[in-house]
């Protein structure tokens, strides 16, 4: 297959480019400075004569959002649009990637697919308005949407802990949010096996399995650097406030993925441990 790849020089955009070369598809590796995603004409052009299309391009400064919420929507809701237009016009499936956020967190089970969206933040209602975008425009679309990611192409929560566990004695970790750690390498592994399979068009979960909070992983972290855990206490959301409301409950279900005989990806520690050696050396 043919695909485009958008965002290409991101974390994920990397991972998945890299993937789909191992694979054998022939892939054109969209960069910021080589696709301006807001502009009709050159999405337009970039799409022609491709299969299928993965928007990895993403406004995903959740704090700045708040402040500037309109440029946010124009990448992370009209992109998605002008490329979910083009993608049916040249008969290319779209890949949207999307996020927790679109979620209000406040659940204590996991997010179904058809959830409703009840985004809490700029950010959320931004990414929220490009799955509407995306559904209106197109037929043949997944949308995936995923959380709490972290890979080897760019900076990312481990990355950080990783650096201040090898600066400071003791951490404060906030243990009152709860999430999926995913590595994008699986998440990339999951677009390509669900492209291949030729799933059904909707919306999928592309998350690790399990859940845990930032204290916990943050205790996975620091125990693969071979320090020990007890070094990081626990905190609370409210003693580290941000412009953007983070969600509470970031668990996302993958009933989807089961259904059309996709895996999920696996336990999110164990594929912690998988990735550390790239992620963090």
């Amino acid at each position: 297959m043919r695909w485009l790849v958008t965002g290409a020089g991101g974390m994920l955009g990397t991972d998945l480019v890299a993937r789909l070369r191992e694979a054998g598809h022939e892939v054109r590796a969209a960069r910021r400075a080589d696709l301006d995603v807001t502009e009709p004409a050159a999405v337009a052009a970039a799409v022609r004569d491709v299969d299928v299309v993965a928007n990895c391009a993403a406004w995903t400064a959740v704090d700045d959002a708040e402040s500037e919420e309109a440029a946010a929507f124009t990448l992370n809701a009209t992109a998605p649009q002008l490329l979910a237009r083009a993608a049916r016009s040249s008969g290319a499936r779209l890949v949207q990637v999307s996020t927790d956020y679109v979620f209000d967190g406040a659940a204590t089970v996991p997010y179904e697919e058809d959830s409703a969206l009840a985004p809490r933040s700029a950010y959320g209602r931004t990414k929220a308005a490009g799955e509407w975008a995306v559904r209106a425009e197109t037929d043949d679309h997944l949308i995936v949407r995923t959380a709490w990611l972290y890979g080897a192409h760019g900076g990312c929560f481990p990355k950080t802990m990783a650096r201040l566990a090898g600066e400071r004695d003791a951490l404060s970790v906030v243990a009152d949010q709860i999430g999926q750690p995913t590595w994008t390498a699986d998440l990339a592994d999951l677009i390509v096996r669900l492209t291949e399979a030729g799933a059904p068009a909707g919306t999928y979960h592309g998350t690790s399995s399990g859940q845990v909070s930032w204290h916990g992983f943050t205790g996975e972290i620091v125990a693969g650097l071979g320090k020990d855990p007890a070094m990081v206490g626990e905190t609370t959301s409210d003693a580290f406030p941000r412009p953007a409301v983070r969600p509470a409950f970031s668990v996302l279900g993958h009933d989807a993925l089961e259904r059309v005989g996709v895996a999920p990806i696996g336990d999110w520690a164990e594929r912690w441990r998988a990735a550390a050696p790239a992620v963090i050396g």
